[in-house]
């Protein structure tokens, strides 16, 4: 032991709290067990996971029901081209068969527009490019499944599955995969079987509903589709969004085009209908390349959710903290 300098103190607690030169081989040894435990390879989950290749089908759906597939978790689909590609399944909810499509996730709310504004535009709000990067009616894809909240997610089954539903969680930024289910602030589905009016897909709708600025008047929006909650409520997605978007919207939908008084369209409002007012930009995701009011802070994948000039229009922490899944059926 290190003798203590002279006129020095230490109390009685710190010391005893110290581990003695006796106990220090003790609580390394601990340690180093739960370091291997956590590195250790559980070879028959990876074979149950690699065996899933030998799966061929277009979507999570088709998974469930020709395979019995029932368990959450990463699986192999194959496009009509014969592109494989890996995804999420959501095996349980409301029957399973939910296909994870694509994720909006605001990287940086501060940089308006900007690399990593997939969903909007990442050229800056520009009136030359009134569309942004057209993500939501053409074929790029981009991201990782393990990855899609933490940075924006769009896989070729967003514009090759036909769905009739679809499925949206709203997933605290950087959650694990494994966590998803547990930790989403918000999980709700349609049932109405919507798709099958607007060509099957994301990528159909909108086509036939662009997204981007100067497309019509706020009235003129598209489908607004009743959803069935599965983690959450009305209350509780109200309580997500500021007090004045609330007197704007009717939750308990999910509506697609919805445009605001500047006449830009936003892509998706997240489980909520455009009543009342134009403001849309404030609680809804995503859109084209120009919104000419307050330049640029309308622009980028969550809009104005974090509205710096009035408390009364921001969302929720929680909501501007969490990526977008979305899913089809």
């Amino acid at each position: 032991m290190i003798p203590l300098a002279m006129g020095s103190h230490v109390s009685s607690e710190v010391v005893a709290q110290s581990p003695s030169e006796e106990e220090f081989p003790t609580v390394v040894t601990r340690d180093a067990e739960i370091f291997s435990k956590c590195n250790e390879t559980n070879f028959e989950q990876l074979s149950m996971l690699n065996n899933r290749v030998t799966l061929v089908a277009r979507s999570c759906k088709e998974l469930r029901d020709r395979y019995e597939q029932h368990e959450d978790g990463l699986y192999y689909l194959t496009t009509t081209h014969g592109t494989t590609y890996q995804t999420f399944c959501d095996m349980t909810t409301a029957g399973g068969g939910w296909t994870l499509v694509a994720s909006v996730h605001e990287n940086n709310m501060h940089g308006k527009c900007t690399v990593g504004d997939r969903w909007s535009s990442q050229q800056g709000n520009n009136p030359n490019i009134p569309d942004g990067d057209g993500n939501w009616a053409n074929r790029n894809t981009f991201g990782t499944v393990e990855g899609a909240t933490s940075d924006d997610f769009k896989n070729p089954g967003y514009y090759d599955i036909v769905a009739e539903d679809m499925s949206v969680w709203h997933v605290p930024n950087n959650s694990p995969l494994e966590h998803w289910n547990l930790a989403s602030i918000l999980r709700y589905h349609t049932e109405r079987r919507f798709f099958t009016l607007y060509g099957g897909n994301l990528h159909q709708l909108f086509k036939n509903y662009p997204v981007r600025y100067n497309v019509g008047s706020c009235s003129d929006k598209g489908p607004s589709i009743q959803i069935l909650y599965d983690f959450g409520d009305k209350e509780t997605t109200k309580a997500l969004y500021g007090p004045n978007p609330r007197t704007e919207f009717e939750p308990g939908f999910i509506t697609f085009r919805a445009i605001n008084n500047e006449r830009a369209a936003m892509a998706i409002c997240s489980g909520v209908k455009p009543t009342t007012g134009c403001n849309t930009e404030h609680y809804c995701i995503g859109g084209g390349g120009y919104i000419p009011q307050y330049d640029p802070d309308m622009c980028g994948d969550f809009g104005s959710l974090d509205w710096p000039h009035s408390t009364g229009w921001k969302a929720s922490k929680e909501m501007i903290e969490a990526a977008v899944l979305l899913f089809y059926r």
